[in-house]
């Protein structure tokens, strides 16, 4: 039997190279919008992230999402990504 591939992904945060699974993606699509993607389906440019908050305050200090999506970040985005993780760790 042949073993699979696990996908690796970089948190944008810690810069530590993890199992895609474990990771959240934030997507912008074409219109230039931002999104949590708990599927890593939905279409656009992808960076991926450590659920929580440290990682995202990280990830907004070195600007790494930023040079992810070639463009820049609004604050709101940051802080409805944080919502949406703290919702997320609550569940």
């Amino acid at each position: 039997m042949k073993q699979r591939k696990v996908p690796l992904r970089k948190c944008t945060g810690c810069q530590e190279m993890k199992n895609k699974k474990e990771l959240i993606r934030i997507v912008r699509n074409d219109a230039g919008e931002f999104a949590l993607d708990r599927t890593g389906k939905l279409p656009g440019r992808g960076a991926y992230i450590c659920p929580n908050a440290e990682c995202l305050a990280k990830a907004q200090k070195s600007k790494g999402l930023e040079r992810s999506f070639k463009v820049a970040v609004p604050k709101e985005v940051y802080e409805q990504l944080l919502q949406e993780l703290e919702k997320q760790t609550n569940e």
